[in-house]
C-alpha cells in the first residue's frame, strides 16, 4: 500500500494496490481518502458479433454501486470512464476483440468519478494494455464564496454549487474528459482546468512510485 500526501494542491492522500484479483486480465484498487474503487480488466478476448467492430477493439465499462442495482448516475459515469479510456488506449491494435472494465464501488466520500478513473488507469497498466498516455482524474468543487476544492469529501461536494471531474493526459495535460454539474462561469471552469492539470502532476508521480516501488520488490 503506498501513501502520498501533496503539498500546494491540496489533495487528500492516495493508496493503491495492483493485481490484487487473480481472474481478471488486470486489476488495482485506488483510494482517495475514504473513497475506494476496485477495477478490474477482462481481454482482449472474443466479442459478440453484434458488438464486433472491424478496425478496432470494443470497450465495455462496468459500474458497480456499493448496494443495490446500477442507476443514471452509475451509468453516466460509466460512459465517462469509458470516452477517456477509448482516448488514451490504442483499440485499434485489438480489432474483432472485445475489452470489458469492471468499477466496484467500495466506499463513497467524495471524487468517486475521479477515483474510479485512477482505478481504471492503474487496472489498464497492470493488463499491460497499449495505451497513447495514461490518465488520471481530478474533482473540483467551488464553494458559495467561490472558492476551489480539489478532491472534496462527500460533505464538501453537497455544500458546492459547483463540481468539476476532469480527466486529464500524461503527455501534454489535456483534458480528455469533463463533467460538470452546477452553476459557474467560464473564468471559474478554465480556474478549475488549471488546478486540475496542476493537480495531475502530483497523482502521476504517484503512478510512477507506486509502480516502481512493485516492480522493485519482485526483481
Amino acid at each position: 500500500m503506498e501513501v502520498y500526501g501533496s503539498s500546494g494542491v491540496s489533495l487528500r492522500e492516495f493508496g493503491c494496490e495492483q493485481s490484487l484479483l487473480s481472474r481478471p486480465d488486470g486489476s488495482a484498487s485506488f483510494i482517495q481518502g475514504d473513497t475506494s474503487v476496485l477495477a478490474g480488466v477482462y481481454g482482449p478476448a472474443e466479442v459478440k458479433v453484434s458488438k464486433e467492430i472491424y478496425d478496432r477493439a470494443t470497450l465495455e465499462v462496468l459500474m458497480q454501486p456499493k448496494v443495490g442495482l446500477p442507476s443514471v448516475r452509475e451509468r453516466s459515469q460509466e460512459q465517462c470512464v469509458r470516452e477517456t479510456c477509448e482516448a488514451s488506449l490504442l483499440l485499434s491494435l485489438h480489432p474483432r476483440s472485445s475489452l470489458t472494465l469492471i468499477l466496484q464501488v467500495l466506499h463513497d466520500d467524495g471524487s468517486l468519478l475521479s477515483c474510479s478513473l485512477n482505478a481504471a488507469c492503474m487496472a489498464l497498466m497492470d493488463a499491460g494494455l497499449p495505451m497513447s498516455c495514461l490518465f488520471c482524474g481530478v474533482t473540483c468543487a467551488i464553494d458559495t464564496e467561490g472558492r476551489i476544492i480539489t478532491d472534496p469529501t462527500a460533505a464538501q461536494e453537497k455544500e458546492s454549487r459547483a463540481l468539476m471531474t476532469f480527466a486529464i493526459d500524461s503527455k501534454e495535460h489535456r483534458v480528455l474528459m469533463s463533467a460538470t454539474k452546477g452553476s459557474f462561469s467560464v473564468n471559474e471552469l478554465q480556474q478549475c482546468i488549471a488546478v486540475s492539470q496542476s493537480a495531475s502532476e502530483k497523482i502521476f508521480q504517484f503512478y510512477r512510485d507506486s509502480v516502481r516501488r512493485r516492480y522493485s520488490k519482485t526483481l
